[in-house]
């Protein structure tokens, strides 16, 4: 067999071989009550969303790019059998999992297994982007601005703040509000404001209540709320591919607060629409920062696939990093609802196709250039 050589101006000759040949499953979350989804049914800490809505926004975007075997497959114990019966070459992660704890690395390992290589985060990252104490812990270590914080999960007692030893060495000096939420979760849901600390513990047992997991404390934030968009180095637009020198960072928004919102409102609740969030102009201070700790945190955790980060200005006017989110809302836009991923590429000169194309060709170049031993079901398509 003649070894796979490649360098990036082959890549646009590359996909229009695959386009014809490659064989794509996005993966969206599984039903757990489904005819044999599981084995036995427990709890997910996150709220339960299937995603397929945006994974078929994802599968028609694939299609009109000219990909002719793209398929739509669920997350569930099912999902080996129907990838090995389709013969899928490549999977796109859109599950945030099943159920279980850190789910949303579950079906990464499983692909890892199975040999079937993924545009999404790997096991390790998955799991670290999703748990926020241990994504701030790791931000910590690296030197990143994040505010300090404490985690209690009610199997270590009754939470009393005045006699919480972490508790006092962590808070010993402020004086304000703070925030209580799940440690992996999504759509800011099940978050609560309190206002005193001897209010904690209530909150602690609501959100173990509803999450059957551990609660996160930090202070409250009362600055700006922003959000920045990352992924790799391989863009499209205006139909040419190029490779930027650092990871591309793009929609980075300021999310607009009502006067009664302490927190951006989850999608859940209110839509995500052009009226609560706003461009950063380019003499914004802020949105240089962003951008710039986005795409170092994507160095520094070596991440292989989109993430969005929310952040939010101290009383000082400091940014700190609240979290990342590891599968970010790819919803096509609409007229009168968007996502904060797709809501900045008219500012790029970029449509939903585009980035839909950008994040397979930054898979294929990465393992193209890295992994091309293990991916010869890819290889060989390329060849025959």
């Amino acid at each position: 067999m003649m070894e796979f050589v490649y360098d990036f101006s082959q890549l646009p000759n590359y996909l229009e071989i695959l386009k014809k040949k490659l064989r794509i499953a996005v993966i969206y979350g599984g039903d757990k009550t489904a005819q044999g989804a599981v084995i036995y049914q427990t709890h997910n800490p996150r709220s339960t969303k299937t995603y397929e809505v945006v994974a078929r926004d994802i599968a028609a975007a694939l299609t009109d790019l000219g990909f002719q075997q793209v398929c739509v497959l669920p997350d569930d114990a099912t999902l080996g059998d129907r990838l090995r019966e389709k013969q899928i070459h490549l999977a796109w992660l859109n599950t945030g999992g099943v159920q279980g704890y850190n789910p949303v690395c579950h079906t990464p390992a499983i692909l890892e297994m199975l040999g079937v290589p993924y545009i999404g985060h790997n096991p390790l990252n998955s799991s670290i982007l999703d748990n926020k104490h241990a994504f701030k812990r790791e931000l910590q270590g690296l030197g990143f601005p994040t505010a300090p914080f404490m985690i209690w999960h009610p199997a270590q007692g009754k939470f009393t703040a005045k006699n919480n030893p972490r508790f006092q060495k962590t808070f010993a000096d402020y004086q304000g509000a703070f925030l209580v939420k799940p440690v992996s979760g999504r759509a800011s849901l099940n978050i609560h404001f309190i206002a005193q600390p001897e209010d904690l513990g209530e909150a602690i047992a609501n959100i173990h209540q509803q999450t059957h997991n551990t609660a996160l404390i930090e202070p409250f934030l009362t600055g700006r709320e922003f959000c920045v968009s990352v992924c790799g180095y391989v863009r499209h637009r205006q139909d040419k591919f190029e490779k930027l020198a650092a990871p591309f960072t793009f929609s980075v928004l300021e999310r607009l607060l009502e006067p009664d919102e302490k927190i951006f409102t989850s999608m859940d609740k209110k839509a995500i629409t052009g009226q609560r969030i706003r461009f950063l102009e380019d003499s914004d201070p802020a949105k240089e920062k962003l951008m710039k700790l986005a795409q170092q945190v994507y160095w520094e955790f070596s991440l292989n696939a989109l993430i969005r980060i929310d952040a939010r200005m101290d009383g000082a006017g400091n940014i700190q990093i609240l979290e990342a989110n590891p599968k970010p809302d790819l919803k096509r836009p609409g007229a009168n609802v968007t996502s904060l991923v797709a809501q900045g590429l008219s500012e790029q000169q970029m449509t939903y196709e585009d980035l839909i194309l950008s994040l397979i060709s930054d898979r294929l170049d990465y393992l193209f250039t890295n992994h091309a031993q293990i991916i010869p079901q890819i290889t060989a398509l390329l060849a025959a």
